[in-house]
């Protein structure tokens, strides 16, 4: 899926969209790919002497990739967005460095009405360790 039809699917936009590519996508499977390429703002300030990408913002590419999954879910329901609920069980296995590619994978493990459970896993590409893991919950919501 190119970049165009990412953003066609959900309303983030750069300096945010922290998606660059999906490399596979099922009914309720998604795998997607981010390159971190050290320019990002968040590196002058984020251990400026060794600079890591945050793990909140790993998990926000998951929540990310999650909603382009969820945006054929949502397609009976105009102009609703998947907007994240909840996050648990959240790990953090290895470090993201400047120049680093991450393979995201995210899974729908249930849905009852509007509220969808997923979880989702971020493997270092560099590394080929495990970088994040977590389990994430979102409602559909109207966008104002």
């Amino acid at each position: 899926m190119s970049l165009d039809q990412i953003k066609a699917a959900i309303p983030h936009r750069e300096p945010f969209l922290l998606i660059d590519e999906i490399v596979e996508q099922e009914e309720n499977r998604i795998v997607c790919l981010k390159k971190f390429t050290g320019d990002e703002f968040w590196y002058a300030g984020h251990y400026p002497e060794f600079p890591i990408t945050p793990g909140v913002l790993l998990c926000e590419a998951s929540m990310q990739a999650g909603a382009v999954l969820l945006s054929k879910h949502a397609a009976d329901k105009p102009g609703a967005v998947p907007v994240a609920t909840r996050a648990n069980n959240v790990q953090f296995r290895d470090m993201v460095l400047p120049g680093s590619t991450v393979k995201i994978e995210v899974e729908l493990t249930e849905r009852l009405a509007d509220a969808f459970f997923l979880k989702a896993k971020v493997t270092n590409q560099e590394t080929g360790k495990l970088a994040c893991r977590f389990e994430f919950a979102c409602t559909l919501t109207k966008a104002e």
